[in-house]
């Protein structure tokens, strides 16, 4: 008898039903069952068949599947097997598996869906082995039934023949229901007075096209809905959401819907069709078709398909309700804004009750159902506005995510950052990270980073025999992760902010170092309790060496400065020496000659180096951002009015002899230039020449070619194309975050990796601290 341990993403995705028939087939005996550790077969047969097996397995995987490891061993065969079957499922703890993320519907559901002879004709809950919730309804693995928010809705007997029969694609399909026993969907009023007549579906489009707000409750959570057409609906969506100026995510049919708006480029049809269904970003078409109100002084859209029936069910429904699946490649003009359902600064609202309480007053009607989210997530956002294509933010649809390590160590549990906040749990060579929980600026946003903490590790099986977290003493994830680690019995590990973004990257391609990382970013504490947020590192297992920072400019009014770029632009005029042009260039903001005040006097001017307060400066400076309502909205107003960027000014920029890279140069430069558009492709091209040429300086005399690009600045995309080229025609590797955003969603997984790398060094090797500089 052969027992197999097959590993990866092979829960939740017909893969038993795939290992019966091919067993049943070929006249095996034995059987298979789900496990924390993967999924285990157990086959006894001829030597021939079992070897088809092993082929055919690999063959014939389902598409969304993934075979990541197969262990294998040979046991006594068992008397008495007459036949192969089906397992229920072990629970013991163990943390290999991988957590299937929810998928968006298959086609082969769609088309059951808009069949008015199939049984589930616009069933909002369609799914089967292939596609629907997997995540977003788990409270614990393994994922059964039994464990995931389905549990309360006992199948019809047509259901349970379906989910037992090997021939059927919804066998073991844990979700599956129908309108006799499943979820049900209704539509209420923002006083909680449910509307008993009607479809509810149609209800709701109508409330759309009144130019009104629907509250949708999705997979991961609750959206809001208007008319993306609309210029009323849109202002009063911001205002009632008090999101000013923030872009929004436009749903559409099919990429067809979406021509007009955007390019598709490459790639667009590969992520728009994706099963995570995420959020991608390509840049606006010329064509003025939608307000300028959805994505205010911005060349890129964020653009989405249906991710849920119910979501798709609207544009059905606005369609005429046509039978057969068609229309689902032809234009259609309904277009809808999908945006998070949240008040500002507060996490995601994803249960009924939350709903009713939180968006009484944003929402006018909501469009619920009874199918609890035990995991909420945010839309993932992905952005192809330049290749290679970064991600925003992950979340439904991708998290969490596993990630194989290039080393085994200790189980490391890691809370992340104050921004962005995700968690990591590492186990042997494998680790998680969570979707993100937001910005720990709530009392609520702490209480799901606790729940968060206790939760994965559990469905996981994982004790940590660490605790990391980024070092910022005075932040609510640093003092959680001590009482972590004193609940637990183990030690809290501090990671300074840059070291775990580039730590991060490092997991990602699975390196120990020695590499040169370069992290820009908005803000990250140093040792010392430095604003930085444009550092050069060198990193090894053992820790990290600080080699230098971009030269550190005022912040006069500390994060205030950071919210008004008016203010970065006064300082920055003051540093070069300009105060003679102070009172033309800002003159017009009340308060500008006590900030000069402030710089003479050095009151509250903290020093940052941060590359995202340069960003704001210059974006201030010309005059294309004055206030902040949304984070690094300044830099992407910028970033918007470059077209295309012209070859580097030699000379522009300086490197001090402690390494600090001097921009003054540039930023003086940029008092001369008298169109916005030529200001910015000026900075941005010279900026990537002055970063590369600091990067390469010190790989030389550091002697290290490989080179770590990390941080949120990272998302601009001709920072990023620039900094690419200009290190790469050096003849270095340049290494980029791949499956993890460049920001602070990474930092959980840098925190993770920095640990074990740290814990791995022998006693005779170690020379640094994994959270401290050598330098």
């Amino acid at each position: 008898m052969q027992r197999l341990l097959v590993q990866g993403r092979i829960q939740g995705v017909g893969f038993r039903p795939l290992v019966y028939r091919l067993a049943s087939e070929l006249g095996l005996k034995g059987r298979v069952r789900n496990t924390l550790a993967g999924v285990r077969i157990e086959l006894q047969g001829e030597d021939s068949a079992l070897q088809q097996f092993s082929t055919r397995l690999e063959d014939q995987l389902p598409a969304i599947a993934r075979i990541d490891q197969i262990d294998c061993e040979h046991v006594p065969d068992e008397p008495g097997l007459n036949r192969f079957h089906i397992c229920p499922s072990e629970n013991e703890p163990s943390a290999t598996a991988d957590i299937l993320p929810d998928l968006a519907p298959c086609h082969h559901c769609l088309a059951e869906l808009f069949d008015p002879t199939n049984r589930r004709w616009r069933y909002p809950f369609i799914n089967c082995t292939h596609c629907g919730p997997r995540f977003s309804i788990l409270r614990q693995l393994s994922y059964d039934r039994g464990n995931t928010s389905m549990s309360q809705f006992r199948p019809c007997s047509s259901c349970r023949q379906e989910y037992d029969s090997p021939d059927d694609r919804r066998f073991h399909a844990q979700p599956n229901a129908c309108y006799d026993c499943g979820p049900a969907v209704w539509l209420e009023t923002a006083a909680g007075k449910q509307l008993p007549n009607g479809d509810p579906l149609q209800q709701a489009l109508d409330c759309i096209g009144r130019g009104e707000i629907l509250a949708l409750k999705g997979i991961g959570g609750f959206h809001l809905v208007c008319d993306a057409r609309n210029p009323v609906a849109l202002a009063r969506l911001r205002e009632r959401k008090q999101r000013p100026h923030k872009p929004f995510a436009v749903m559409a049919v099919n990429t067809a819907s979406l021509a007009p708006l955007v390019q598709l480029n490459e790639g667009a049809e590969h992520w728009l069709t994706h099963p995570g269904a995420p959020v991608v970003i390509l840049p606006k078409s010329h064509q003025a078709l939608l307000p300028e109100a959805i994505a205010p002084g911005l060349d890129g859209l964020g653009v989405m398909l249906p991710q849920s029936p119910l979501h798709w069910l609207l544009f059905h429904q606005a369609a005429g309700c046509p039978a057969g699946a068609h229309w689902l490649n032809e234009p259609h003009p309904m277009l809808l804004v999908m945006t998070s359902a949240n008040v500002s600064g507060e996490p995601l609202v994803h249960t009924n009750a939350c709903a009713r309480e939180q968006l009484g007053g944003v929402a006018d009607l909501f469009l619920l159902h009874d199918r609890d989210i035990i995991q909420p997530q945010d839309d993932p956002v992905v952005s192809l506005l330049a290749q290679p294509h970064a991600w925003v933010r992950s979340g439904r649809g991708f998290s969490p995510q596993r990630f194989q390590l290039g080393q085994s160590g200790p189980s490391v549990l890691a809370l992340g950052g104050y921004l962005k906040n995700t968690i990591c749990i590492s186990q042997q060579q494998y680790a998680w990270v969570s979707a993100p929980t937001g910005d720990l600026a709530s009392v609520e946003s702490c209480r799901r980073l606790q729940h968060q903490t206790e939760r994965l590790p559990a469905m996981l099986g994982v004790v940590p025999e660490r605790v990391s977290v980024d070092l910022q003493p005075d932040s609510f994830g640093y003092q959680w992760a001590r009482q972590c680690a004193e609940t637990l019995g183990t030690i809290s590990v501090p990671v300074q902010h840059h070291h775990a973004h580039v730590a991060a990257v490092m997991a990602e391609h699975r390196l120990t170092g020695p590499v040169l990382g370069l992290a820009l970013d908005g803000f990250g504490l140093g040792e010392s309790g430095e604003l930085k947020g444009g550092e050069l590192l060198k990193l090894t297992a053992s820790g990290y060496e600080s080699l230098g920072s971009l030269l550190p400019m005022p912040l006069p009014g500390g994060d205030r400065a950071a919210r008004e770029p008016w203010r970065l632009a006064l300082a920055l005029l003051w540093q070069l020496g300009r105060e003679d042009l102070i009172e033309l260039r800002v003159g017009q903001h009340d308060g500008w000659s006590s900030v000069l005040q402030m710089l003479r006097r050095g009151f509250n001017c903290p020093l940052s180096s941060s590359l995202g307060r340069v960003f704001d400066a210059v974006a201030g400076l010309l005059g294309i951002c004055d206030q902040q309502t949304y984070e690094a909205q300044a830099a992407m107003l910028l970033e918007a009015r470059v077209r295309q960027l012209p070859s580097a000014t030699s000379g522009i920029w300086r490197i001090t002899p402690d390494n600090h890279l001097d921009l003054s140069p540039l930023l003086e430069h940029l008092l001369q230039v008298d169109n916005v558009q030529t200001g910015a492709e000026c900075f941005h091209a010279n900026l990537s020449a002055a970063l590369a040429d600091w990067v390469i300086r010190a790989a030389r005399e550091h002697s290290v070619d490989n080179i770590v690009l990390s941080g949120g600045c990272l998302l601009n995309r001709w920072l990023r194309a620039g900094l690419v080229a200009d290190l790469k025609g050096q003849g270095v590797r340049v290494f980029l975050p791949q499956a993890l955003p460049p920001g602070d969603g990474a930092l959980a997984l840098g925190q993770t990796w920095a640990a074990i790398m740290r814990a791995n060094i022998k006693p005779e090797e170690d020379s640094t601290d994994v959270s401290g500089s050598t330098g």
